[in-house]
């Protein structure tokens, strides 16, 4: 994020009142959705989390196998959270229908989806779908009911054409309601104090350089600013391993298949800060690094960890006021 240096993560959070989470599938964007969930409402802010139709499942590591339309608390303030943490799916056919009856229109908004007419319209005019998500997500911001508002946004492919469509509707419709919240979601998209995207990725070749190109295509293409990255899985230090794989002598199976394991965690390591340089060299970007935990399925005490390490290193970056990713180094 831009403007001044954050003191503390709270700061950070009330930067936006919108973050969209985006990057390449497998990145672990939905775990880090739900940690800057539990993360923003650690420090007393009022969090919603937005899963989008067929993407995602952030209420998986709460217990919840699918998040309703409708808002659901999913923690409530406690001791340990000073502010609370609720969520919803947002699903193209219901914003419609909720759009509609708020503006008169119950009757109608029923029939289109029960007829699948909305499926029709959007083959005729595309990107309506994602224009009915987004405007949703922007009502919800205006609304004012929650301090900070989490989009898990489908993966970094997608997540582009999610984010263009209003621009493209706006263009292709010259007026009425269509072309009125394309521009009211533009709007929103437009201004970093309402709306920001977090880009996650792996420490790792491939997730890297896409980052890197979404990170551009996202500022130059669409206008949106981009808050400090999340490299997810990170191996921590093994301290004493180099040492330890030096000691290691003997030629049986037992001994080699050590010393290859300590080589392969070794270089795999060793790869990840190479990962982590060349993003800082052609990103500039505050990155924030979250641990690879040793476990094959996250739980809500994992998302606290993860919370809880995110926290700690917002609170210690330097935000540099001048830096600029609209042109290539």
């Amino acid at each position: 994020m831009n403007a001044a240096d954050f003191l503390n993560a709270a700061d950070f959070f009330a930067a936006s009142r919108v973050l969209i989470v985006a990057g390449k599938g497998g990145v672990g964007k939905t775990t880090v959705g739900a940690t800057l969930g539990i993360a923003a409402a650690s420090v007393g802010l009022r969090t919603q989390l937005i899963e989008l139709d067929g993407h995602s499942s952030l209420g998986s590591p709460f217990g919840l196998t699918e998040l309703p339309y409708e808002e659901v608390e999913i923690q409530p303030a406690t001791h340990s959270l000073s502010g609370r943490l609720s969520g919803r799916r947002i699903t193209p056919d219901n914003a419609l229908v909720e759009y509609l009856r708020d503006h008169g229109l119950k009757r109608i908004g029923g029939r289109l989806v029960k007829t699948g007419a909305i499926d029709v319209v959007s083959t005729a005019a595309p990107g309506i779908h994602d224009l009915l998500a987004l405007g949703k997500i922007r009502a919800l911001e205006q609304s004012g009911e929650s301090d900070l508002i989490i989009v898990d946004a489908p993966a970094a492919g997608h997540a582009l054409t999610f984010l263009r469509s209003p621009a493209g509707l706006a263009d292709a419709v010259g007026d009425g309601p269509i072309h009125e919240q394309a521009e009211q979601v533009l709007e929103m998209l437009g201004d970093d104090r309402r709306c920001q995207v977090m880009l996650v990725t792996l420490p790792e070749e491939t997730p890297v350089s896409e980052a890197i190109e979404t990170a551009y295509s996202l500022e130059d293409d669409v206008g949106l600013k981009l808050a400090p990255l999340v490299v997810n899985g990170i191996l921590s230090p093994i301290d004493g391993l180099g040492s330890a794989l030096s000691a290691l002598r003997g030629r049986t199976k037992e001994a080699k298949a050590l010393r290859a394991a300590a080589r392969y965690r070794q270089a795999r390591r060793e790869g990840q800060v190479e990962e982590r340089d060349r993003l800082s060299g052609e990103l500039p970007l505050n990155q924030i690094g979250l641990t690879q935990l040793p476990t094959a399925h996250l739980d809500e005490a994992d998302i606290h960890v993860l919370a809880a390490q995110f926290n700690q290193q917002i609170s210690q970056l330097v935000v540099d006021d001048d830096a600029d990713i609209g042109t290539k180094s």
